[in-house]
C-alpha cells in the first residue's frame, strides 16, 4: 500500500520536465551567454584600439577579472548555497546586466575620447578603472549564473528519470555556450570591421538592457514549471541555516577566546592553543571552508587538471585575439575563426554523448586530453613559421581543431564531479573549481603583463603547451588509480591475432 504514493510521486516527476520547459531554459541560456561572449570577444579588441602596440591593458583588465573570480569563487559557491534559486537568479540577472552596460559606457567614453590619455590622464584612468572593476563584477555575477544553472538546476531536473538525461542536457548546454561563441564574434567582428568600435559597444549595451526581462521571465517559468526546483530550493535553505548560525558562533567565540587570552597557562602552552585556536577558526572561514570541502573531494585530480587548461593563451582570448590584430590579421577574420573553434566545440557536444555511452566518462576524458594535447603541437610548430601571416593562420587552425578534445574534457570532468560529489558539497565544490580555473586563468595574464610584447608571444605559446602536457599526464595517473591500467592490451592481442 505504502508504494502507490512512491509511484505516483515518481510519475509526477518523470512529468515535470516536459520539453517545453527546457527548452526555456536552453533560450534563457542562450540569451544570458550571448552578452557575455560579446563582451568576452570584444573588449581585447577595445582595449588594444585604447591602447595601441601593447598588450597591457588587456592583460591587466584579463588579469583583473581573473583574480577577482579566483578569490571570490568559492564565497560565491557559498553564497548561491545559502541563498533561494529565485534570489540568486535575481542578484545574477540584475547585477551581470548593469555591469556590462556600466562597462561598456565606459569604453564608449574612451574610444570616443580617445585623445583623453593625453589631455586627461586622471578621466582616462578612471574610466579604465571602471571598465575593469564592472567587468569584474559582471563576471562574478556570472559564475553564480553558471552554478545556479549548470551545477543545480541540471541535475535536480534529471534526477528520476534515466542517466542518459544529464549528459544529453550538459551537451545541450554547452553546445548552446559554444553556438554563442560562434556567433557572437562573426557578428561582432563584422560590426567593428565594418562599422566601428563604437557602434559595437552601443549594440551591446542595447542587447543587454532588452534580453534581461525576457530572461528572467524564461528562467522564472521554468522554475515554476518543475515542482522540484522550488522544492530543493526550499530543502537547502533549511539545510543550510542552522549550519551556518552554527558555524558564525563557533567563529565568534574562538576569535574571542583567541583576544582574551587570560595569560594563566605558560608561554609555550598558550602559544599552542593559540595556533590551534587560530587553525580551527580558519577553518570556519567560508573561503578556506569551501578549498577544505573541494580537496576532500574524490575527483579533485580531474578537477586540477582542468584548471590547469585554464594557464593558456592558446585560445581565442583577449592575449591571443591582441596578439593576431597587431600582426595584421583582419578583426572579421579572427572573428571567423573563433567561429569555427566554437564549431568545432560544438560539434564535441555531439561526438561526446556518442562516446561517453560506449567507453565511460572517465575513459572518454582520458581520449580526449590527449587529442587537445596532439592538435598543440600544430601551435607549438607555428613558432618556427618564418612568415607572420602563415605563422598566425597555423596557430589558429591548430587551437581550433584541439577545441574537440578540449570541450569533451570538460564535459567529462563535469560531469564526474555531478555524478561524484555530495548534494550538499555541489554549488560550495562548482564555485572552488571557477576559482582554481580562473587563478591559472590569472596567471596566464599575468605573464602576458610581463611577457607584454606581441613578438614575444611564442614563450607564452610554449608555456601554455607545458602546462597542457601536465594536465594530460595528471589525469592520466588519476586514470591509472582509479581503473589500474590504461588500455586493454588483451583486447589489442586478440585483435592483432584475428588480423
Amino acid at each position: 500500500m505504502d508504494s502507490q504514493p512512491l509511484l505516483g510521486d515518481q510519475k509526477q516527476r518523470l512529468q515535470s520536465s516536459p520539453s517545453s520547459l527546457l527548452t526555456y531554459l536552453y533560450s534563457a541560456h542562450f540569451l544570458a551567454r550571448w552578452g557575455a561572449r560579446v563582451w568576452e570577444f570584444s573588449v581585447g579588441l577595445y582595449m588594444i584600439s585604447i591602447w595601441p602596440d601593447s598588450l597591457l591593458l588587456a592583460a591587466i583588465y584579463g588579469a583583473m577579472e581573473s583574480a577577482s573570480v579566483a578569490f571570490f569563487g568559492p564565497i560565491i559557491g557559498r553564497w548561491v548555497d545559502r541563498l533561494t534559486y529565485v534570489k540568486v537568479l535575481q542578484l545574477w540577472l540584475v547585477t551581470q546586466n548593469l555591469s556590462f552596460v556600466i562597462a561598456g559606457g565606459a569604453v564608449m567614453a574612451l574610444l570616443v575620447f580617445s585623445s583623453l590619455k593625453f589631455t586627461n590622464f586622471v578621466a582616462f584612468i578612471f574610466l579604465v578603472i571602471l571598465t575593469n572593476i564592472s567587468g569584474a563584477v559582471g563576471v562574478l555575477s556570472t559564475l553564480a549564473g553558471t552554478i545556479l544553472i549548470e551545477r543545480e538546476w541540471v541535475v535536480v531536473i534529471s534526477e528520476g528519470h534515466p542517466p542518459g538525461l544529464l549528459t544529453r542536457i550538459n551537451s545541450i548546454i554547452r553546445r548552446i555556450d559554444l553556438t554563442c561563441k560562434l556567433g557572437a564574434p562573426v557578428i561582432t567582428g563584422f560590426i567593428i570591421s565594418f562599422v566601428s568600435l563604437k557602434a559595437s559597444a552601443m549594440a551591446l549595451a542595447i542587447w543587454i538592457t532588452i534580453s534581461v526581462w525576457v530572461e528572467y521571465w524564461l528562467f522564472m517559468s521554468v522554475y515554476n514549471g518543475i515542482p522540484a526546483l522550488g522544492e530543493r530550493s526550499l530543502r537547502r535553505i533549511s539545510e543550510v541555516s542552522p549550519n551556518d548560525v552554527e558555524v558564525d558562533t563557533s567563529a565568534s567565540q574562538e576569535t574571542s577566546n583567541l583576544l582574551s587570552n587570560d595569560g594563566s597557562e605558560s608561554s609555550a602552552t598558550t602559544g599552542k592553543n593559540s595556533v590551534t585556536k587560530i587553525i580551527e577558526w580558519l577553518s570556519k572561514v567560508s573561503y578556506v571552508d569551501a578549498w577544505i570541502v573541494y580537496l576532500q573531494q574524490d575527483v579533485v585530480l580531474p578537477g586540477v587538471a582542468l584548471a590547469l587548461l585554464y594557464f593558456t593563451v592558446l585560445s581565442f582570448g583577449t592575449l591571443m585575439t591582441a596578439t593576431l590584430e597587431w600582426e595584421g590579421v583582419p578583426v572579421f577574420v579572427i572573428g571567423i575563426a573563433r567561429g569555427i573553434s566554437a564549431l568545432i566545440g560544438i560539434a564535441a557536444t555531439v561526438v561526446y554523448p556518442m562516446l561517453q555511452s560506449r567507453i565511460s566518462t572517465l575513459r572518454t576524458g582520458l581520449w580526449s586530453v590527449w587529442s587537445q594535447w596532439i592538435w598543440l603541437l600544430v601551435c607549438v610548430a607555428s613558432i618556427w613559421v618564418q612568415n607572420s601571416q602563415l605563422s598566425a593562420y597555423t596557430l589558429m587552425g591548430g587551437v581550433a581543431a584541439s577545441r574537440l578534445g578540449l570541450w569533451m574534457f570538460d564535459l567529462s570532468v563535469i560531469q564526474q564531479m555531478q555524478d561524484h560529489v555530495p548534494e550538499s558539497d555541489r554549488c560550495v565544490v562548482g564555485g572552488v573549481q571557477n576559482s582554481l580555473q580562473s587563478t591559472l586563468d590569472l596567471m596566464a595574464y599575468v605573464m602576458g603583463i610581463i611577457i607584454s610584447n606581441p613578438k614575444d608571444f611564442w614563450k607564452l605559446n610554449l608555456m601554455s603547451f607545458a602546462t597542457v602536457t601536465l594536465a594530460a599526464f595528471l589525469y592520466t595517473i588519476y586514470m591509472y588509480r582509479i581503473r589500474k591500467h590504461l588500455f586493454h592490451f588483451e583486447k589489442l592481442s586478440s585483435l592483432v591475432q584475428c588480423l
